[in-house]
């Protein structure tokens, strides 16, 4: 045990808040920092703020304005210093810092612009040096910063210190680490396009702040944010040089916290409550920890994994054993529909009605296979009536040369049996040429965009068609924050939510199906999600709606932990094969994955391999074994 007290002295110097969703916790610092602006302002002295650019201060700064236009905040005493900008980077460039600061800020406020200080990316080589220099002591002339504000990259990096940034290093020019430039490459059209320099803040110029917060949101920020806060201090980290600072606080939403010891397990850091499944999780761990099956623990094991409190409050590791092994006997289940005419009450789904209404929702085209195509499936075979929909065309994961294979296609089907020239070659010809002439930088034409999407409609129909969906029961619901043509979308609408309305109001389902995988590190699943709930929130009073469950599926990025699922459907290796040609009908997406993220398996084998785990992992717990298990997590959309 002497590696988790290591670990509480850590958390006793890195003060850790964790938010149930970024929302919440992006108003918390922005209060933080109104609260410390107004102090300021009754001392009658500037308040120096360090800012940030990405994604991840958006719903601070957001607020920040709403505090601005109705609670009267005043930003006149306000100096900022940003951490960082490209280098070569105009500032009238869309991807500059500058312009990204004044749309999403400073044009918003009464901030003065002399007070407005962000590195220059459109110096020449011989100005950097002296730039750099004068920017650090511009923050030094000012008292030094009162608050920086941060977010984290994947490698650990803070503002663009990236891996072997040194402890005592200022602001300065630096080389950006590979992995940083493919996280950037959807905003520069690829990452030709990207620069491969920036001018930044350095690691002792952060350190130097009298205060500082790191923000970090979602699933895939989890694996970085715990071993920036529980590894041992390193340059390979820069992030873990915060654990010097003296007043750091790292805000958090639930699942960028997911990985930290206080959350996977909170026993050995105080007091908790032993419900049924926190104990569920607890026993697992050990399980996993010992390397038994549940039901080999003994008293001893309890005792030594500090979990005396759980073993007096049941007697003894028997009674445990026995709770939790039924506990997850009874998420298996060959019927994800219900079975008909059985005992369903230690079942995950209900036997009647025999043949359900069934709606599975998938964020692209091709979640809804990777995801659970094993229990797609089974749910067809099994004779309930399965409806598919998806959320957005995906169109922008398909590339140019995708269009025009098609193109080529279609010229020759023209030729071979068209008889002559048609109005749809034509149509092509002119989307050739623009995509044969497209810059890297240069968004997709709508002609582009509007065959991408055909092209993932025909593979969505397809791998329905083979798993037992036929045509008819598929419907695309385009909603319309997905339609910029871009990575970055609209914000979440009433109108989005209003077509899940209209539609479950059309199919009155007694099961859903979601994708709650809110570790796509794009975030549209996190958005498809958000409008489903507020769609069933809508609909509250529907009779229909009494009836009905919401399973949460996890797509081709995490899957859930084990003490999370609710349902779990094993697969045989012949159902594992028929699942894993449905996702092959997906050829856009299989070999040259455009937005492939950190993990470059290709889809069919991330599927493969995560359910092929899923099982192994209750095998080992003393489950029964199997080839492959999906699993899924009940929501409660009630509350």
């Amino acid at each position: 045990m002497r590696e988790i007290n290591q670990l509480k002295q850590k958390y006793q110097n890195v003060v850790t808040s964790v938010f149930e969703n970024k929302s919440l916790g992006s108003v918390a610092v922005a209060k933080r920092i109104a609260n410390l602006i107004r102090k300021k302002a009754t001392q009658e002295k500037p308040f120096v703020l360090g800012l940030a650019t990405g994604s991840t201060p958006l719903g601070v700064y957001a607020e920040l304005v709403r505090m601005h236009k109705e609670e009267g905040l005043s930003f006149e005493n306000v100096v900022t210093f940003n951490l960082d900008e490209y280098l070569p980077m105009a500032p009238a460039d869309k991807n500059s810092y500058v312009r990204f600061m004044h749309e999403n800020l400073f044009d918003h406020i009464d901030i003065k612009s002399e007070n407005v200080h962000i590195p220059d990316g459109s110096l020449g080589e011989d100005e950097v040096v002296d730039f750099c220099r004068e920017y650090e002591a511009k923050i030094a002339s000012f008292g030094g910063l009162d608050l920086q504000i941060l977010g984290i990259g994947r490698t650990g990096h803070i503002g663009f210190n990236e891996p072997g940034s040194g402890l005592y290093s200022l602001t300065r020019r630096v080389k950006l680490d590979p992995i940083t430039i493919k996280d950037a490459a959807k905003d520069f059209g690829g990452e030709a396009g990207v620069p491969k320099e920036a001018v930044t803040m350095g690691v002792s110029t952060i350190l130097n702040a009298k205060r500082v917060v790191l923000m970090a949101w979602g699933e895939n920020k989890a694996a970085i944010v715990k071993r920036s806060i529980e590894d041992e201090v390193t340059d390979l980290i820069p992030a873990t040089y915060l654990q010097y600072h003296s007043n750091v606080q790292y805000v958090l939403d639930n699942e960028a916290a997911t990985d930290l010891a206080t959350t996977e397990i909170p026993w050995l850091f105080g007091d908790i409550e032993w419900t049924d499944r926190m104990i569920r999780k607890a026993v697992t761990w050990l399980a996993l920890q010992v390397k038994k099956p549940v039901l080999k623990l003994t008293d001893e094991d309890y005792i030594k994994y500090g979990m005396r409190d759980l073993l007096e409050a049941c007697s003894n590791s028997y009674n445990i054993n026995i709770k939790v092994f039924n506990d997850l006997q009874h998420t298996i289940t060959g019927w994800p529909g219900g079975k008909p005419n059985a005992d369903d009450s230690h079942r995950p789904a209900p036997s009647e009605p025999a043949r359900k209404r069934v709606v599975v929702f998938s964020p692209h085209p091709d979640d809804d296979v990777i995801s659970m195509g094993g229990t797609f499936i089974r749910l067809a075979s099994q004779g309930h009536d399965v409806n598919v929909a998806y959320h957005v065309s995906g169109n922008i994961a398909v590339s140019d040369e995708d269009v025009l294979r098609y193109a080529k296609f279609i010229k020759m089907f023209n030729g071979a049996f068209g008889g002559g020239e048609s109005i749809a070659e034509d149509k092509l010809a002119k989307i050739v040429e623009i995509i044969k002439n497209r810059k890297p930088e240069d968004l997709d034409s709508p002609e582009a965009l509007e065959i991408k999407g055909l092209i993932r409609r025909l593979e969505a129909l397809n791998a329905d068609e083979f798993v037992g969906v036929p045509e008819n029961k598929v419907t695309f619901l385009d909603m319309p924050f997905y339609k910029t043509g871009t990575v970055k979308k609209k914000p979440l609408s009433q109108a989005d939510i209003d077509v899940i309305v209209n539609y479950l109001q059309e199919v009155k389902p007694h099961q859903i199906y979601a994708a709650a995988d809110l570790a796509d590190p794009h975030g549209t699943h996190g958005v498809c999600f958000d409008a489903l709930i507020g769609a069933l929130k809508q609909l509250e009073g529907e009779a229909w709606l009494e009836d009905c469950v919401l399973w949460g599926y996890r797509g081709a990025w995490a899957e859930w932990n084990i003490a999370d699922v609710d349902m779990a459907v094993p697969l045989s290796p012949c159902e594992m094969d028929g699942k894993i040609k449905a996702i092959y009908c997906h050829g856009s997406q299989k070999d040259n994955v455009l937005f492939p993220g950190e993990d470059k398996r290709e889809f069919w084998e991330r599927a493969r391999d995560r359910n092929n785990a899923t099982a192994k992992l209750y095998d080992q717990l003393g489950l029964a074994e199997y080839e492959a298990m999906e699993v899924f997590a009940k929501y409660d959309f009630r509350k």
